[in-house]
């Protein structure tokens, strides 16, 4: 990778939007220098959306646009400074 190709960062989990509520899986998307900023930034942009508790499993880089939405979408957003999150719901 040259020093002009930004790597999107993956971090995966799930979130609580309430205290003892249901949790929700997530995939967050961005670009950022290291993994702790990384976290950092997830965990800011979770709490801007309303999230009250997280915890994050793995984090990783991407190699390469999904194909599928709405990870393309997200994956974008993250090419262009945005903290996408994707939510879905957690099997049981």
């Amino acid at each position: 990778m040259n020093d002009n190709e930004r790597q999107v960062t993956l971090i995966t989990g799930r979130a609580w939007r309430h205290k003892d509520g249901e949790s929700e899986g997530i995939h967050v998307m961005l670009v950022a220098p290291d993994d702790d900023t990384a976290v950092k930034m997830a965990l800011q942009a979770l709490t801007s959306e309303g999230y009250v508790e997280a915890e994050l499993d793995r984090i990783g880089d991407m190699e390469g646009m999904p194909e599928e939405e709405p990870h393309a979408s997200a994956y974008q957003g993250a090419m262009e400074g945005e903290v996408a999150i994707v939510t879905f719901d957690e099997p049981f």
